[in-house]
């Protein structure tokens, strides 16, 4: 009984021990993972993804993610090339694309790649003028993306972009900008409306040329425009009698010097009248006292 009993708990004992050994034996390593294998401390190569089986206490298997991974570059103080001093920040993305480097070449590539990263930056705008850093972010971006990649290449990382976020300037920097960009502003406005009146006055002119060549035509352009302005809520208009209409209008003089003579004469016509009708009653009346003489 004491045999059977010591057998058992041998044999469960060796099943513990297998058990164990064939947990330690099995790895699963995710889709977005990659496992670079060590045997007796040499690179073997990378396993997954799916299901690893190693040697316990000889292999060791150790996992690179290969997603994107976004880090914050913490601000940089920084000064300009035209002496302004600003802090700016950024963000990373980078991924492992080869994760026997990111291991074997580098110790703790995040990090690395962090730190070149804000080197970088600082080199870089430190190289570059405000007006540059404002307006071409774009051209800064790609040129850090650009020195970051190829320096973290021999790690197997690949950087994928670089992003300035923030660009914090002195409160008296920022009033020069402000009104810099009020100035501006302002000459672009003038400018405008100089050349606005500028087009106006051109065609302007055109359109007086063309309408003198015409006859009659300003006068028609007289009257399009009272009839515009007629429909409006004024009620009192005032406008210039045009050289043509005046043309055909008479003179006051020669028309109050008709008037007098027209007058003259109607009265001078009354006067003749009014002597013919004496003279006709004195004639009547001579000839009754002689028709009285004869008769007696």
């Amino acid at each position: 009984m004491f045999f059977l009993n010591e057998t058992v708990l041998t044999v469960a004992g060796v099943m513990i021990v297998l058990l164990f050994i064939l947990s330690m034996s099995i790895k699963i390593v995710l889709e977005y993972e990659r496992g670079v294998l060590f045997r007796l401390g040499r690179l073997v190569g990378v396993r997954g993804p799916g299901l690893i089986l190693i040697i316990p206490f000889i292999d060791k298997i150790t996992r690179i993610s290969l997603r994107t991974i976004v880090i914050d570059v913490p601000p940089q103080e920084v000064i300009t090339r035209d002496n302004v001093t600003c802090t700016v920040n950024a963000v990373l993305y980078y991924r492992a694309v080869a994760p026997d480097k990111a291991v074997v070449n580098v110790e703790r590539y995040h990090d690395a790649t962090s730190q070149y990263a804000q080197t970088t930056l600082r080199s870089v705008v430190g190289q570059a003028d405000l007006d540059e850093l404002l307006s071409q972010r774009e051209k800064l971006n790609k040129i850090i993306q650009q020195i970051v990649d190829e320096a973290t290449d021999p790690w197997g990382i690949k950087v994928t972009a670089v992003e300035i976020k923030d660009v914090t300037l002195p409160n008296e920097m920022q009033r020069a900008i402000a009104k810099q960009a009020e100035a501006e502003r302002n000459r672009r406005a003038v400018v405008i409306q100089a050349e606005g009146e500028k087009q106006a006055a051109v065609r302007l002119a055109e359109a007086t040329e063309i309408l003198s060549g015409q006859e009659g035509a300003m006068t028609l352009r007289m009257l399009r425009s009272l009839s515009e302005a007629a429909d409006s809520k004024s009620t009192t208009i005032l406008f210039p009698l045009p050289v043509e209409l005046r043309a055909l209008l008479p003179d006051p003089a020669k028309i109050k010097v008709k008037t007098d003579a027209g007058r003259r004469k109607r009265e001078e016509i009354r006067r003749q009248e009014k002597l013919m009708e004496e003279n006709k009653i004195e004639v009547d009346e001579k000839l009754k006292g002689e028709e009285t003489n004869e008769e007696s």
